[in-house]
């Protein structure tokens, strides 16, 4: 087998282009010119004697040569920033993590020290997202996320169901007595328009007129702190707003509830485990109650 050395910088520059679709955005990652890249690109290929990209009008697309390629530099380089990090951090394995808000704030959080406890050789570098994140753009080796549990080149675990109900203030709480009476209320949503009409189908509430006036939040955290100051009426799973409801900053008028996801540990399909990786699904497994699959 004839060994072939490739210039490293020609195999990050074609993995950072792959993974933006873009010259000038690995340029701008890199922090070379846009003219470096696609020279190292074309390098690349002609070394490899194969063509990895279709040069479109604006952006790239790759060949299956490039789709053969992409998962293993990637692989590579991931295995590479481990050991390296594994120095920095004095032998410890970071875990970078993103996750949506709700899930980080009322579950995650408050359980983040029973992991550390347990696992101190995890580096677990958290961050919140409001369920919109690309993975390998932000480097990222989980991200926890709301939905159906269908994205393309994602693994998916299912984790938590959480469905949703009428959450406010106990001001407006005591004006509720029967779930028509939101609709004499601002209604808060998320960018999910199909919730409310689903809760208030749930909760025998005919077509009858349309609905108040709404407020839509990016974000379910800041919807639930308006709902907290009695601003609206607010969709949210109470699971992940148990304390609020504890202690009554929070009431949850009426039982019915819609559910329209579930939270679910993903993963690139092509990132290969670490052993901090494995570390923290087992543990979120393991907390969560759910069983481990069979494979391990």
């Amino acid at each position: 087998m004839v060994r072939r050395y490739l210039p490293l910088n020609a195999l990050r520059a074609f993995e950072a282009s792959a993974r933006h679709l873009s010259f000038t955005k690995a340029a701008i990652e890199l922090r070379v010119t846009q003219a470096a890249v696609s020279h190292q690109v074309k390098q690349l290929e002609a070394q490899l004697d194969a063509t990895l990209f279709i040069r479109l009008p604006r952006g790239l697309m790759l060949t299956s040569e490039g789709e053969t390629l992409l998962p293993v530099l990637q692989g590579s380089f991931d295995r590479i920033a481990t050991a390296l990090e594994r120095f920095e951090g004095g032998g410890r394995e970071v875990l970078t993590v993103g996750a949506v808000g709700t899930f980080a704030v009322g579950w995650l959080l408050p359980r983040l020290d029973a992991f550390r406890a347990r696992h101190p050789f995890v580096d677990l570098r958290l961050s919140t997202n409001n369920n919109r994140v690309d993975i390998a753009a932000e480097g990222l080796d989980y991200a926890i996320r709301f939905g159906q549990g269908a994205w393309h080149g994602i693994d998916a675990l299912p984790l938590l169901e959480a469905p949703l109900s009428v959450l406010c203030a106990p001001e407006v709480a005591r004006c509720l007595t029967k779930p028509e009476d939101v609709l004499a209320h601002r209604l808060l949503r998320s960018y999910r328009s199909d919730e409310w009409p689903q809760w208030l189908a749930a909760a025998g509430v005919g077509a009858g007129p349309a609905l108040p006036e709404s407020v839509v939040f990016d974000s379910s955290l800041a919807m639930m702190e308006a709902a907290l100051q009695g601003f609206g009426i607010a969709l949210a799973p109470p699971l992940m707003f148990a304390r609020h409801l504890e202690t009554g900053a929070l009431r949850q008028p009426f039982p019915v509830t819609v559910a329209t996801g579930r939270y679910w540990l993903t993963r690139l399909q092509s990132r290969s485990d670490t052993t901090a990786m494995a570390t923290f699904r087992n543990w979120l497994l393991d907390e969560i109650g759910v069983e481990k699959p069979a494979s391990e």
